[in-house]
């Protein structure tokens, strides 16, 4: 059986046009997934099998994407950590007692994925039944760093002074707690892969607030041994915000897609990020704000800068914001199918 399309296009294999998914698709965009918003709380919808799945597979229908990403939440990882979490509306995620000592650390429990997380795994497994083969399973987990800033800080945090503290001046506490991190996500997002997910996507969202030096020396390795544990069985995707200046950095590891933002133009994120890398990005979200004929003018314009190379998905360079129309999105799905596969036609013809 052929691989779904983002499979081939994230290992830069020839294909008859780009695909496209949206970072965040399953969320408040879809008036069908704020309706069941209404009686139900994020985390319930992700840890129950059947709600996430349902949200999961909303916008395949509704947007016409060629990606479902699975409906969860970064945090979902310390379920089986002996860590209390909730998530506050319009905050984020809150740590109830955030990890800043060794005893801290050393009170993190280290289980099986599936004592951690089952009802994920079965999710997983029942959207694999269910989803067309041509539609890929998009999982994911949270970056060592990103997980990290969330349990030192306790909440979100945009300056980060308490992981910095940690990270500059608690060098082998900060070691010890992304052991343990990199540790639980290796099983969790291993597990991911044998449920049925067949891309993975780690996500890094704060890793921009760090100097390259720092990056480099405080959480590439941990963040390399992930991906090495997951090997190349299936695509790989590593994504990361706000500093354009880490991407070679993040293209060092062993993965086959860089995620980036709209901080750089395609083309010149492509440059730094090298050939042998797929490519995923990089409109604005905020450009699905805009009228439709302004969104449509920068998806060609990231379209353009891609040139027609193969390894290229069509993505944000984040997720949705809560106020986008869901027709937009569903309109730029269909822009993205009707501009590519015409480039392929014609170049199939040359």
């Amino acid at each position: 059986m052929t691989d779904p399309l983002l499979v081939r296009a994230c290992r830069r294999e020839p294909v008859e046009r780009t695909p496209v998914w949206f970072m965040r698709q399953a969320g408040r965009c879809l008036e069908e997934y704020r309706a069941l918003r209404e009686r139900h709380g994020i985390l319930e919808i992700a840890r129950t099998p059947e709600l996430c799945a349902r949200v999961t597979a909303m916008p395949v229908r509704r947007l016409g994407v060629d990606a479902a990403v699975l409906f969860a939440d970064i945090m979902l990882p310390l379920d089986g950590m002996s860590v209390a979490f909730r998530i506050e509306p319009e905050v984020g995620p809150i740590v109830e007692r955030p990890i800043r000592t060794p005893a801290d650390v050393e009170r993190l429990r280290i289980v099986e994925a599936e004592e951690a997380t089952p009802y994920l795994f079965e999710a997983i497994r029942g959207l694999r039944r269910d989803l067309a083969p041509e539609v890929a399973l998009v999982g994911f987990g949270g970056g060592p760093f990103t997980l990290a800033s969330y349990l030192i800080e306790g909440r979100p945090s945009r300056d980060l002074p308490r992981t910095k503290a940690m990270l500059f001046g608690a060098p082998d506490l900060w070691n010890a707690l992304m052991d343990v991190l990199v540790e639980v996500l290796i099983r969790y997002l291993r597990q991911q892969v044998r449920a049925g997910a067949q891309v993975i996507q780690l996500f890094d969202s704060w890793i921009g607030a760090l100097a390259p030096d720092d990056y480099a020396r405080a959480v590439l390795p941990h963040t390399r041994r992930i991906f090495e544990a997951l090997g190349p069985g299936v695509p790989r995707i590593h994504f990361g915000t706000g500093n354009p200046a880490l991407l070679p950095a993040m293209a060092s590891v062993p993965c086959e897609v860089v995620s980036v933002d709209w901080r750089l133009p395609l083309d010149e994120a492509w440059r730094r990020v090298g050939p042998e890398r797929g490519i995923q990005g990089n409109l604005d979200p905020g450009a699905c704000l805009a009228p439709f004929d302004v969104a449509a003018r920068y998806a060609r314009d990231v379209l353009l800068r891609a040139g027609g190379r193969p390894g290229h998905v069509f993505n944000l360079g984040h997720g949705v914001l809560p106020q986008t129309d869901a027709d937009t999105l569903a309109r730029l799905a269909d822009l993205v199918r009707g501009e590519t596969a015409g480039r392929a036609l014609a170049a199939r013809s040359a």
